[in-house]
């Protein structure tokens, strides 16, 4: 299996897959009889996948997080739901690419579902702004899940971006003030509200759409105010300490949940979502529902105090006697 990009701990894994490969494909060819070897290769890159994932550092999540065959909005879209129509626009600028919006069905549960979306070569990263959402972004969302609220719709949410477009014509169009309206009226809507951290969640570009009842979050994903690189170019003067700042930031899954910031962490097959999508979407698929099924339970006054208790209660800190 070939990728864009070869991740350095990886590689001992990607050294026997390629054996596989060509082994593989000898045998293809008539070239005798490779099934003791094949098989042997193939316990030997499980026992890699168990080996090199379970002791992974921060930094290296953070590099998983962003490989660029891992699953995107579209791909979980496609694989968890159906009947999905994309809606489009914010009836006020224009529309924003870099989210995506539309009705859908989950297992026959009909839901709002909106993701944001990174793009799979320059020509579409051009197109989604490498998923970095405008003001109208934000707006399009908000318009969506007003809807999603009229109609007795939940919300379903697939967060993934490095954080809110900082161009020049966003800041003019209103971005914080974007950001900031999403802040309060997500947290004033009557419907069940699901999000799911599915690659970066950066800084306020995620929570513009995660002010969620349940928030979780992949094992591979990661979820901060600020990227690495961002908080070691301010606390060193220099971004090659940011394996240093995202362990010091806690970003990971398991951190995340401990901390109350997350409330689940969803497992990856081995080896990461990148490499069996398929199998990640499953393990969505089943959170998400098990989620959606235990909201629906709540009166709404209930859960929207529920919903407002826990972000309250995030940043809870002790002062030291001096």
């Amino acid at each position: 299996m070939a990728y864009e990009v070869e991740l350095d701990f990886e590689k001992p894994l990607l050294e026997v897959e390629k054996k596989i490969e060509e082994l593989r494909a000898a045998q293809k060819d008539g070239k005798g009889d490779r099934t003791a070897e094949l098989e042997a290769l193939k316990k030997k890159a499980d026992q890699l996948k168990v080996s090199i994932y379970a002791n992974l550092t921060p930094w290296q999540r953070v590099l998983i997080a962003r490989h660029p065959r891992r699953p995107y909005a579209l791909d979980y879209i496609g694989y968890l739901f159906q009947d999905f129509i994309e809606l489009h626009g914010d009836r006020h600028f224009s529309d924003d690419p870099a989210v995506v919006c539309g009705f859908a069905k989950l297992d026959g549960r009909p839901v709002m579902v909106l993701g944001q979306q990174k793009g799979r070569d320059m020509k579409e990263s051009l197109l989604r702004n490498f998923g970095m959402m405008n003001p109208e972004g934000y707006r399009k969302a908000m318009r969506f899940m007003h809807l999603a609220e009229k109609f007795g719709r939940p919300v379903v949410i697939f967060i993934d971006t490095m954080g809110a477009y900082p161009g020049i014509g966003a800041e003019e169009r209103g971005q914080a003030e974007a950001i900031a309206r999403n802040l309060m009226e997500m947290s004033l809507l009557r419907t069940p509200i699901v999000a799911v951290v599915i690659g970066e969640g950066g800084s306020g570009g995620a929570l513009g759409v995660g002010v969620a009842d349940r928030v979780l979050i992949l094992e591979n994903a990661v979820y901060s105010v600020i990227s690495p690189e961002g908080c070691a170019a301010i606390l060193w003067r220099s971004a090659k300490f940011a394996p240093e700042a995202a362990k010091a930031l806690r970003i990971t899954a398991k951190d995340l949940t401990e901390l109350g910031i997350t409330d689940e962490v969803i497992p990856e097959p081995p080896g990461g979502a990148h490499r069996d999508p398929v199998g990640a979407a499953s393990a969505v698929k089943i959170a998400i529902r098990r989620q959606l099924e235990a909201l629906a339970k709540q009166p709404i006054g209930e859960l929207l105090d529920a919903r407002y208790g826990k972000f309250r209660a995030m940043g809870v800190f002790t002062e030291a006697a001096s």
